[in-house]
């Protein structure tokens, strides 16, 4: 054996053992003389290749261990392996350990910090070129292994070939292989403490194999030609907030199916048919249910394994930057639902990521949701939060969208959230309160801000905790946007009583104005609801068959004249009557009915309502742009309200009534003397209604009522909205 060979280093590679495998092998020098070692087990002869010199050099098999080693002289030389198998096959290769680190002090600094926010260009799989030679740089975070390796079609899945250097045993391991191209398939081979060998999917990857494979896949997401310059300078020149927003959720596979199996449609499909559907129906912006790769589709994407990978059953990453493109080409905003709250314990997944709880906590009173079988991440750990708020300024950087919707917060904020006694560990101070995940909001939001003012950060949060849409500086979490929880479980609830019961829950009704103003509020009727024995939307209302949708009417009709912003969730605008499935497309066959076309042209008109009139959007979120004329009205169920602009001009009244009895000579105070006009109805005939509408011009006169000085006299139509605009 060579004098220059370390026994015990040779001892750990054969063991699959060593943490700095380039310690060992490639070129090294020793008392003047310069050597290669390699490690090839399935080698039968090996030689150097010396480019520098143009020469060939045999080398040495090490006690037939496939380790094998040559001198190569007196100066470092440029250099391949030429590898002989048993079988006669034989191939050149640049050798993997001959590369320095890509990773430098500084990633490793920024990481262990926390602040690394574009940490993915360096974790994970990319194809780069090292000093002219092409192939693709792997690394991944595993600091409590005790071997980390790379394997693949490129290696035959074995472990021992391509093992990973500890970069100055920052728990970050890495490697260079010459040669390999896009779509090869990889996973992370990573020996435990206790010897246990796990394959992981790299946490970090880009692109993933087609459930139910798990491997992931080298893909370059260079040399996409973005057209939307146009879009994000309009974007930038306006406050997102002091804007129209009427969402459309979208569950990517079951909007539409493709025919065959296994019924997905590509996202270049996708976006010619939903993008001109989203466009002609007036929503602003599309929000997807999460398309990060995941292996269940019974999930729905909530059960994340690839948080950097859209998902592979609609295409590659570039097809569905294509489909952003094309949202921002039309004008319409792609809004993500993200899930930074817990990750499932797929084997092939984060959980027990390196043999330890990396992501996740140990102590399952900790670490994960007994209800939902998730754990949940470590948020007191930098290396964590810096993956997720990464994640989230990949989402926005590489694909152009235009927010997130974080899904669960109140599951991040509350240490008991979905617990019972004995199943968790007060903070602290005692209490229930997530310190480490409150910070961790208030890091996310306050940098992605900073970085992308025009974003859109929205909180799914159930509960009352204050402040989740204020500004860190004053305290708040940070978000720009909150879901209104409140107001769709009191309004559903009201909705589901027979109109004649309906006086006696009138509060459910107005409850909501009570706290509308104290966060910036997204009024939302979504997946949720829809699903699990809910019944959809119109099987929610009461009635024969006319009524339920008169009553769906005025439903959506209070829900646009309310302040909030808006999001609905995809089916509900056409009244489809079965409850939602992934399983399946929307019921498009029910357009063929008349009642169904003229409910989703009722949306439609009530999206360019919304649009078109300032008032309904120009001051959602202080009381400046509403007031009430008479939400006491208990006995006839009927309200009415006033919302306004910075324009008098603008000014809108809206009065809906929630019981089947159509009022005539119905008396309203106004808040200015003159005339008004009814811009929209929601009992006309062409949406199916009874034609119960105000025409002409209506004029105000002088009688005290409602406790104003100027009167109205309108007809109210039966379980309908009507909107007067004021003329001046």
């Amino acid at each position: 054996m060579e004098k220059y060979i370390n026994e015990v280093e040779m001892a750990e590679i054969l063991g699959t053992e060593h943490r700095d495998p380039h310690h060992f092998l490639g070129m090294h020098q020793q008392d003047g003389i310069y050597y290669v070692n390699a490690y090839k087990p399935s080698a039968f002869r090996m030689e150097v290749l010396d480019l520098t010199n143009q020469k060939q050099i045999k080398m040495t098999s090490v006690n037939d261990s496939g380790i094998f080693t040559a001198v190569v002289g007196e100066q470092p030389i440029s250099y391949k392996l030429k590898i002989v198998e048993g079988s006669g096959y034989e191939w050149e290769t640049y050798d993997a350990y001959a590369f320095e680190p890509v990773i430098q002090e500084l990633d490793m600094y920024l990481f262990g910090n926390g602040t690394h926010y574009e940490i993915y260009k360096k974790l994970g799989a990319h194809l780069i070129t090292i000093d002219g030679v092409s192939g693709v740089h792997f690394a991944v975070w595993a600091p409590n292994a005790k071997r980390v390796s790379v394997i693949g079609d490129f290696c035959g899945w074995d472990g021992r070939v391509y093992p990973l250097r500890n970069v100055s045993n920052s728990g970050i391991y890495e490697i260079f292989i010459p040669g390999l191209e896009e779509n090869e398939k990889y996973k992370f081979e990573i020996k435990t403490q206790a010897n246990y060998i796990l394959e992981k999917s790299d946490p970090y990857a880009n692109y993933a194999e087609f459930r139910p494979n798990t491997a992931s896949v080298v893909t370059n997401l260079e040399g996409y030609e973005w057209q939307d310059d146009a879009y994000k300078e309009r974007k930038a020149s306006m406050n997102v907030l002091n804007q129209p927003i009427s969402i459309y959720e979208v569950h990517l596979g079951s909007w539409k199916k493709a025919e065959g199996e296994p019924g997905y449609m590509n996202y270049r499909d996708i976006a010619e048919d939903l993008i001109g559907y989203v466009k002609e129906m007036g929503y602003t912006h599309i929000e997807l249910m999460p398309i990060a790769e995941h292996p269940f589709d019974g999930s729905w994407g909530y059960q994340v394994t690839g948080y950097f990978a859209p998902t592979s059953r609609f295409g590659t990453p570039k097809d569905f930057m294509y489909f952003v493109d094309r949202c921002h080409q039309n004008d319409i905003g792609v809004i993500l639902d993200w899930v930074p709250a817990h990750f499932p314990k797929d084997a092939h997944g984060l959980v027990n990521f390196d043999g330890t709880a990396l992501y996740e906590h140990e102590d399952p009173r900790k670490g994960e949701h007994p209800h939902w079988g998730t754990m949940i991440f470590n948020y007191g750990r930098n290396e964590v939060n810096n993956f997720l708020i990464a994640n989230a300024f990949y989402w926005i950087n590489e694909f152009h969208i235009d927010g997130l919707r974080v899904d669960a917060v109140a599951s991040m904020l509350y240490l008991d959230y979905g617990k019972d006694y004995g199943e968790w560990i007060p903070n602290p101070h005692g209490g229930r309160e997530n310190y480490d995940a409150i910070d961790f909001f208030k890091h996310l939001n306050s940098i992605l801000y900073k970085d992308h003012p025009d974003l859109l950060m929205i909180a799914e949060e159930s509960t009352s905790w204050p402040g989740v849409s204020r500004p860190t500086n004053y305290g708040g979490l940070g978000f720009g946007l909150k879901w209104n929880m409140g107001w769709m479980n009191d309004f559903l609830r009201y909705l589901s009583f027979d109109p004649i019961h309906r006086q006696y829950h009138h509060n459910d009704l107005t409850f909501s104005m009570v706290y509308a103003f104290t966060e910036n509020f997204a009024l939302v009727l979504s997946h949720d609801e829809v699903v699990h024995g809910k019944g959809s939307m119109i099987n929610k209302m009461p009635g024969d068959y006319w009524q339920k949708f008169a009553n769906l009417r005025a439903a959506y009709g209070f829900m646009y004249v309310h302040p909030g912003k808006k999001l609905m969730f995809m089916g509900c605008e056409f009244a489809q009557f079965d409850e939602w499935s992934e399983n399946k497309s929307l019921d498009w066959h029910l357009l063929e009915f008349e009642k169904h076309q003229q409910m989703q042209r009722y949306v439609k008109d009530l999206n360019r309502l919304y649009l078109d009139e300032t008032a309904l959007w120009f001051d959602d979120f202080t009381s400046e742009g509403f007031e009430w004329i008479n939400c006491m009205d208990y006995a006839t169920s009927i309200i009415s309200l006033v919302r306004k602009s910075n324009q008098i001009d603008e000014t809108l009244i809206a009065v809906v009534n929630f019981t089947p009895v159509p009022r005539t000579l119905h008396k309203i105070g106004v808040p200015y003397k003159g005339y008004y006009e009814e811009i929209f109805n929601s009992d006309d005939f062409k949406y199916g209604g009874s034609g119960v509408i105000n025409t002409g011009t209506l004029t105000s006169f002088d009688e005290r009522y409602d406790e104003r000085d100027q009167t109205l006299s309108i007809k109210v139509p039966p379980l309908g909205m009507t909107v007067l605009k004021y003329k001046g």
